[in-house]
């Protein structure tokens, strides 16, 4: 190719091009939500549950960006958002999380503040009304990083956190849900099951990231754990790294998916690290993991995650995952299935 000066001048141009959208400011604020991955089936899923799903993410939504638009902190969106998903019997955590075995509740969730990367978890706690809260206070006004059991609620409860009965978590939605599995079990026949629970059989958990005014991450992660589980079985969600994650020199991450697979590979941590240690941008990062890493092992579920620069990736490998965003730009979605 000859090199004339009029091709000097449009290369010059496209470079100048390129340098002012790499440039471009960062949204205000971003934030990002999700209610869980799994077997959401298009087919089964009747228009009006899935209205009453897009409603409550929109809420939750709504509540956050209202807290960011303020000049709040990302840390207090995070937590006001989740506090929503929380208090809506369509996801799994808070009211209307999943039974154990024994048919009762036992509650997860962590938190993390991307300016100091201090961190709080709270795990199999049952009497707490917002685990969230829990997770922060164990963060914000404690020596240690994750509580669990009787000790985390009583933890909540000297804090001054809105203590309940178990019952408080019920539905019976989820009851016979775990009452179906276990006959099943017991009969070693899966057909038993009821031939509606793909729609609501997803890998439930919420989870919030946020930038705020001020550049700073924060991450909220929030769930029942799995339908049936045993013997005080605790997955990713409340476990810094695998399930949640943030540092303002990255990103802010919250995973939903089958827990083992998050917590053997640390997720949450692995996109950072490959962001930082590889330059990788936010959605190469999160593609590798949820696409190509997590697959050939038998992991599934996805994450929502938030960088430095606000940029949003929604990423996972399941039919569907509720998810939602906002910017400061006007820009926001609302989607469930794979191919919105």
């Amino acid at each position: 190719m000859k090199f004339t000066p009029y091709l000097f001048l449009l290369l010059l141009a496209g470079c100048v091009g390129l340098s002012k959208e790499q440039e471009a400011p960062r949204p205000e604020y971003v934030m990002a939500i999700h209610g869980g991955a799994g077997t959401i089936s298009k087919d089964l899923m009747t228009p009006e549950l899935e209205t009453a799903y897009r409603s409550a993410l929109q809420a939750a939504l709504d509540k956050g960006e209202s807290i960011l638009k303020a000049g709040g902190s990302s840390a207090d969106a995070v937590e006001a958002t989740i506090h929503i998903l929380e208090e809506s019997p369509l996801f799994n955590a808070g009211k209307g999380a999943v039974f154990t075995h024994e048919e009762t509740v036992e509650l997860d969730a962590s938190f993390m503040d991307g300016a100091t990367l201090n961190a709080g978890a709270v795990a199999g706690v049952k009497t707490l009304r917002h685990p969230i809260s829990a997770a922060r206070l164990v963060m914000d006004s404690s020596v240690h990083v994750m509580m669990a059991g009787t000790g985390a609620d009583a933890f909540g409860e000297k804090m001054g956190l809105e203590i309940v009965e178990n019952d408080f978590f019920y539905t019976d939605r989820r009851l016979k849900q775990v009452q179906d599995r276990k006959q099943a079990e017991m009969e070693g026949l899966q057909s038993m099951l009821n031939p509606r629970e793909p729609v609501l059989k997803k890998y439930g958990t919420v989870g919030c990231v946020a930038l705020d005014k001020n550049g700073n991450l924060a991450a909220g992660t929030s769930t029942g754990g799995m339908t049936n589980k045993r013997y005080g079985r605790v997955g990713d969600a409340p476990i810094i790294g695998a399930g949640t994650y943030a540092n303002n020199a990255s990103c802010a991450i919250s995973c939903t998916g089958h827990g083992e697979y998050f917590i053997r590979n640390v997720v949450a941590h692995d996109v950072a690290a490959r962001m930082m240690y590889k330059g990788l941008s936010l959605e190469q990062a999160a593609g590798e993991v949820i696409y190509d890493m997590l697959p050939p092992q038998g992991g599934t579920g996805g994450l929502v995650a938030v960088d430095k620069d606000g940029n949003v990736a929604l990423p996972f490998n399941t039919p569907g995952m509720f998810r939602g965003f906002v910017k400061s730009t006007g820009e926001t979605g609302i989607d469930i299935y794979k191919e919105e």
